[in-house]
């Protein structure tokens, strides 16, 4: 993983293909090598769907290497829903393959001349590019099946559906999981829209004949291993909740917290719950014949996905996650799990953020465009984006644009981009890194919920100011940095607790690379990615008016609690004073 793969779509004979040296991006991966190069080489005032936007494709530092959890990759651009710099995260098979192909980062540039969709296949021989506008409007599940009949079953697969295409601002960019299927997501900021605007619809990825990277020190690497393995599997969270239930085991302990968006942001609990949890999923997933617990790549021990099967037992999507069960089930006032795992198959397919589009339709349905509860709407609604009606182009551009097309003021967002499962007025931690990350409304980015509601590294009390501040940096700090590893960040709620478990993390990159890294290390390079992030920002426009919630989080108070978001503004501007 020791060069950079950059097609320049805009070149005159057609796409040019060329492989340079990592170079000033040497050391950097995941995250860190995505907002590295966007800093560096996209102008902050551009176009996000103009020929001067890049999208940086990335895996991680530990990506293609034998590490448990180290699958995630990272995907980076101009977002056309913030208009600031965004990285979008992912599971999936992609970032290992495209690791072990020796590729630190694929850089797609400029834009096609002519009106031609593109196909990428990459393998052990090179790289090759070729129109192909027989994929033109296929969603990414025909997509990836055209893909397995023409390269075999042996790949893996990035590519995007017709929101992409139509450049809409939710779309997503899919990657295949473990069985070949789109199911995985970058879905945050528009990605998607990007990559329609490179005009490449799908990446074909190919290393067979090709091994795991091979670490500097092997017997450390696999000692470290085994005890960052072990620390997993004994952590309450890692080691039985999310393997048991899913990512959506949260529903029924964020619900009675109070927490729980519901009706859009209107209340924090909802009546459903129990219909729509985690403990009702995987048993209904197990009653059809799926799966309760399942990798999403090869080396996940969490293993936190599932397989959803509908009633007949065929296959319909992936285990639907926390927050996409949150955003079409509660949020729009729905509590079958049926209607929410057909909405997650059709945002998969059309390549949509499921939060994005949760949101947006709970705004639409404020709106009056349907009622709360009304599933079969809420599917509607989403047959519109894909074809692209009128109607569909307003939706599939997110909550922002819908709120103004409707005339909505309750509408959850920052910087444009939706807030995701955690009310901020319930969850005060959750609120300042919606606030301050510089990509918008976005939970992964300092994940409060840890010391707010798990007692994980610590108690903030949630529904207090004080302590937040600190809790939301410290966090985002160290989820930049892991998001640079390539390692899936449910590994933080064992290494927030459990200080073995952070060493054998480090061990593994001291032993990888011959290094001598340390906590502090850790936490610089998180700093060092965040100050490139949030002076692309600035350089784009933004200030701190834009680390701000939405006014009705301060001036509603939120059932059953009722409280307001109380962390000041003057606070608020302190998170980055490091």
């Amino acid at each position: 993983m020791d060069k950079i793969l950059r097609i320049n779509m805009s070149a005159e004979e057609g796409p040019a293909i060329s492989t340079a040296p990592m170079g000033d991006y040497a050391g950097l991966g995941g995250r860190g090598l995505t907002s590295a190069v966007i800093s560096r080489e996209v102008p902050p005032l551009a176009h996000p769907l103009g020929e001067d936007n890049k999208l940086v494709i990335a895996p991680g530092m530990l990506s293609g290497t034998s590490a448990a959890m180290s699958g995630r990759i990272s995907v980076g651009c101009k977002s056309p829903l913030t208009g600031g710099i965004k990285e979008a995260n992912s599971g999936g098979q992609p970032s290992q393959v495209l690791a072990r192909l020796g590729y630190a980062a694929i850089i797609l540039e400029g834009k096609p001349r002519e009106d031609n969709l593109y196909k990428i296949v990459i393998n052990k021989d090179g790289v090759k590019i070729t129109p192909d506008n027989s994929l033109k409007m296929l969603g990414n599940y025909d997509v990836v099946e055209k893909m397995k009949g023409e390269h075999g079953d042996k790949i893996a697969c990035i590519s995007i559906g017709q929101a992409g295409e139509m450049r809409m601002s939710a779309a997503s960019i899919a990657f295949t999981d473990m069985e070949l299927r789109p199911t995985r997501h970058a879905g945050r900021g528009g990605v998607g829209a990007v990559m329609g605007s490179k005009g490449v619809k799908v990446i074909v990825l190919d290393d067979s004949g090709l091994a795991n990277r091979a670490p500097k020190d092997p017997e450390k690497f696999k000692a470290a291993n085994k005890a960052f393995v072990e620390g997993l599997k004994k952590h309450s969270v890692t080691g039985e909740g999310l393997p048991t239930y899913g990512t959506n085991v949260l529903a029924n302990v964020i619900n009675e917290a109070g927490g729980y968006p519901t009706h859009n942001f209107l209340w924090g609990r909802f009546a459903g719950v129990s219909k729509i949890s985690g403990e009702t999923q995987a048993e209904l997933e197990i009653a059809r014949g799926g799966l309760a617990t399942h990798g999403c790549h090869r080396g996940c021990t969490i293993r936190c996905s599932g397989t959803y099967l509908d009633k007949d037992g065929q296959f319909l999507t992936k285990q639907p996650e926390y927050e996409t069960v949150w955003a079409h089930g509660a949020n729009c006032g729905i509590d079958d799990l049926d209607s929410i795992a057909m909405l997650d198959r059709m945002d998969d397919d059309y390549g949509l953020d499921t939060i994005e589009m949760g949101a947006t339709i709970g705004v639409a349905m404020e709106a009056g465009l349907a009622r709360f509860g009304d599933a079969q709407a809420a599917i509607n609604l989403i047959k519109e984006v894909g074809k692209g009606s009128p109607l569909g182009r307003i939706l599939g551009n997110g909550a922002a644009l819908t709120g103004k097309a409707f005339g909505v003021e309750r509408v959850p967002v920052v910087k444009g981009q939706a807030l995701p499962a955690y009310d901020p007025r319930s969850i005060q931690g959750m609120g300042v890194t919606y606030a301050t990350s510089p990509m918008g409304g976005d939970h992964t980015a300092g994940y409060a919920v840890t010391a707010n509601v798990l007692n994980v590294g610590g108690y903030v009390d949630p529904l207090k100011p004080e302590g937040q501040i600190d809790l939301s940096r410290n966090l985002q700090i160290a989820t930049t940095a892991i998001d640079a590893t390539g390692m899936c960040l449910f590994i933080a709620f064992a290494i927030l607790d459990q200080p073995e478990t952070f060493q054998a993390l480090l061990d593994l990159l001291n032993a990888f690379y011959g290094l001598n890294l340390t906590a502090d290390d850790v936490s610089a390079l998180g700093r060092k990615i965040l100050t490139m992030e949030r002076d692309f920002n600035k350089r784009a426009g933004f200030s701190n008016q834009h680390d701000r919630l939405p006014e009705f989080f301060r001036k509603e108070a939120l059932p059953p609690h009722n409280v307001v978001f109380q962390v000041t503004d003057e606070e608020l501007d302190r998170v980055f004073n490091w």
